[in-house]
């Protein structure tokens, strides 16, 4: 069970971040799945992959993480699934706005990674 707890699904456009931050992340003892876009997200999702948590970039192309974020926590099964928003969006209102979409944690990029492996204590362990 705590292989399936500690597996990270990364969504975001840029497959930079998605490589700097599943490095950073195995580095952690993380399993990390990505996707580059929500659909994929989803199919992943609904595959059930054993995600245990999510970290979303808010600002995607085909569809940003306000809308997002809404429409995982309404799949079978995953309203309790933790997503944590990850976003470049850093002014006063912005982390309350990701809140009011739905998501649990919010961390700002660039990302501080101890802040982040605290999320991820908290939320998985």
């Amino acid at each position: 069970m705590e292989g399936i707890a500690r597996t990270i699904l990364i969504i975001d456009d840029d497959s930079r971040n998605i490589f700097a931050l599943t490095a950073v992340l195995r580095s952690r003892g993380y399993k990390c799945l990505s996707a580059s876009t929500v659909s994929d997200a989803v199919e992943l999702i609904k595959g059930g992959s054993g995600i245990g948590i999510i970290l979303m970039d808010m600002m995607m192309p085909d569809m940003d993480g306000y809308e997002a974020i809404p429409r995982i926590k309404n799949l079978a099964d995953t309203e309790k699934l933790p997503i944590i928003s990850v976003t470049a969006q850093a002014m006063v209102g912005d982390r309350e706005r990701c809140l009011q979409a739905g998501a649990d944690g919010y961390i700002a990029k660039p990302v501080d990674i101890d802040a982040l492996a605290n999320l991820l204590k908290h939320y998985i362990g």
